[in-house]
């Protein structure tokens, strides 16, 4: 797939959100299936399942609302899930940081299989988190309290690793989330380094995106990293309760701070609930839609935004407005640059 030669980034307006409190608790991430299908992944200390979702979102606490899994510690069961991926059969792959092992399940919500034990030797895992598929259908896991990335194969035989402690180009500290791009690179969350890692197929040292602190490109914890196909980065700024975006060099672009709405299944809610209306006529609706501890971020293929918004017990939901430019429609770049808006 060839990148566009430039962007005439029209906006990024919020779409919608998905789910309320109570069906949708803690969601840490989110991945996507066919007829509009939504995995949304949820981690709290009493339950740990995925919710199976559709992007029309529900229409009352009501309908058959399908989960998968289960806090716990035997087959098909977890306890302090992380991340989600779906392949293209919509087989589901879970990361758990407690039990040291990744989770399958087939789309209809079977249990698959189990891979992983807890330690530091080749193949072994301790605390992972991110997981990504390679273009070959490989498994990629951040294994982060051995600080490193191992790649397996979805059966989960182990094929090779990279990664040591450290805060040099190349090593890690803690890190946390993966994204594997159309091109094959893979961006890494260096959690406690404060970083967006980017790395070729083989593991080696590309660039880096991030320094500690709350300014337009630095971060605060990180824990997710998504690439859409135009190449633009988005990173789930979780300490900062935001994600922001940069182009596929590291530049930074803009900041989402959150604008949630009321979804669906929650207007229906409140419409038979005098109590919450109550209390919502009298909360800071400023305060209410903004983003509390984003765990991840992940686009679709539609160009939407997906951030789990953790705390708020939802997700929000942004779509990309972006016209491909060819070579003509884009002027070579400026020595001294100044921006006139139109």
């Amino acid at each position: 797939m060839v990148r566009p030669h430039g962007l005439l980034r029209a906006g990024f307006p919020f779409l919608k959100t998905l789910g309320m409190r109570r069906i949708t608790n803690f969601p840490a991430d989110v991945a996507f299936g066919a007829e509009g299908r939504i995995y949304i992944l949820l981690r709290t200390e009493v339950d740990a399942e995925i919710r199976v979702w559709h992007f029309d979102d529900a229409e009352s606490l009501t309908d058959q609302l399908i989960g998968i899994g289960g806090l716990g510690k035997d087959d098909g069961k977890m306890t302090w899930p992380v991340q989600i991926i779906a392949d293209a059969d919509e087989n589901l792959f879970v990361s758990d940081e407690a039990l040291h092992r990744i989770t399958s399940f087939n789309m209809d919500g079977e249990f698959v299989a189990n891979w992983g034990e807890q330690g530091s030797e080749d193949g072994q895992l301790n605390g992972p988190s991110g997981i990504a598929f390679d273009a070959d259908g490989n498994v990629l896991v951040v294994d982060t309290l051995n600080h490193r990335v191992q790649k397996f194969t979805s059966a989960g035989k182990f094929i090779s690793k990279w990664g040591s402690f450290g805060s040099e180009p190349g090593q890690f500290n803690m890190p946390w989330g993966i994204h594997v791009d159309e091109l094959g690179d893979v961006y890494v969350v260096d959690w406690r380094n404060d970083r967006i890692q980017k790395f070729n197929s083989d593991g080696e040292f590309v660039f880096e995106i991030g320094t500690s602190g709350n300014g337009d490109g630095q971060f605060n914890r990180p824990t997710g990293v998504a690439v859409d196909a135009d190449g633009d980065i988005y990173v789930a700024d979780c300490g900062n309760n935001r994600v922001q975006m940069f182009n596929e060099h590291g530049r930074y672009l803009q900041k989402f701070l959150g604008d949630a709405t009321l979804s669906r299944v929650a207007r229906n809610y409140m419409l038979t609930n005098a109590f919450p209306n109550r209390l919502r006529d009298m909360a800071n609706l400023e305060q209410e839609k903004l983003l509390r501890s984003p765990k991840s971020v992940r686009v679709d293929a539609e160009g939407r935004m997906y951030v789990p918004d953790y705390r708020s017990y939802r997700v929000q939901v942004y779509q990309k407005e972006a016209i491909h430019l060819t070579e003509q429609q884009l002027a070579p770049p400026l020595r001294a640059p100044t921006l006139q808006t139109v």
